[in-house]
């Protein structure tokens, strides 16, 4: 008989074996290589980065940009000092999987990239690959790819909801410092009279007490995401004690405002980028 016909009338195919996955004999130096580098990028440590990171380096971000080591050294060298209130984010790997060819391997995992900010937590994932060389003993990364792991639409729910509740509650509270790391530099409140106000206003009356809420209660907040940005939509009861341009006169009671604010995720954290609030006909 055939053997063809005799592997078909076993139910088996011609498929090749796939070949046994290479031992990593440099894993453990690898494993280690990569979690002390996510820790010291998470305080944006520089030696680590430059440690790391081959000067032959080839990096694509998930963003579709391509980079080398000089960029990312400019970036890490040229970053502010964190303030005590800036958002902290911390780096982890998970699923680490390496793949050793001699002296080239392939170091493969997920990425979870932990922000801390306004006392809410924010999760992003990334699937990373990194191709590494060992080179006069050491090995350092020559080649990059990151592919970031799209938030379900829960997480977005939950994380945009938490951040809304955050900038209602730094209103109120006058916190311009939290106030201001949840709004972005380009934020636009569009209020019922037709006025606009800034992001830089808005923190500016607050922070002067131009501007001072007495009451700020919302209901009926719903979030719909849409990507990498997001829609809340609420109804508001508040009240203002000190109103700008209207010196010692706030408002006499409290007043229904139907609200939506529009987000937009930037560098894994979701930033309010503009705001539109109308009262109902007859108020």
């Amino acid at each position: 008989m055939p053997i063809v016909l005799l592997l078909v009338l076993l139910g088996l195919t011609l498929s090749p074996i796939p070949a046994a996955v290479p031992a990593a004999r440099d894993g453990a130096e690898l494993t280690t290589l990569l979690t002390t580098f996510l820790a010291g990028a998470s305080r944006n440590d520089a030696a680590v980065h430059d440690r790391f990171w081959a000067d032959d380096l080839i990096y694509t971000r998930s963003a579709g940009q391509r980079i080398g080591k000089e960029e990312i050294m400019k970036d890490v060298r040229g970053a502010p000092a964190p303030g005590p209130d800036d958002p902290v984010t911390t780096y982890s790997a998970e699923e680490i999987r390496i793949q050793q060819y001699g002296d080239t391997a392939l170091v493969a995992f997920r990425l979870v990239g932990t922000t801390r900010r306004a006392g809410n937590t924010e999760v992003t994932r990334y699937l990373n690959t990194g191709t590494f060389l060992k080179r006069n003993g050491e090995w350092r990364a020559v080649g990059w790819q990151a592919t970031r792991i799209p938030r379900t639409a829960e997480e977005v729910v939950k994380e945009v909801s938490a951040v809304e509740s955050a900038i209602q509650k730094a209103t109120l509270a006058a916190d311009v410092k939290t106030l201001g790391s949840l709004l972005d530099e380009s934020f636009t409140w569009t209020l019922s009279t037709g006025e606009q106000m800034t992001r830089q206003q808005l923190l500016d009356n607050l922070g002067s007490g131009r501007l001072k809420y007495s009451v700020v209660e919302t209901t009926q907040v719903t979030v719909s995401p849409y990507g990498e940005a997001a829609v809340a939509r609420g109804v508001s009861s508040r009240q203002r004690s000190a109103i700008p341009g209207s010196e010692g006169k706030g408002d006499p009671a409290p007043f229904t405002a139907e609200y939506t604010i529009t987000f937009v995720n930037k560098s894994g954290s979701w930033m309010a980028v503009a705001m539109h609030s109308s009262r109902p006909a007859g108020q």
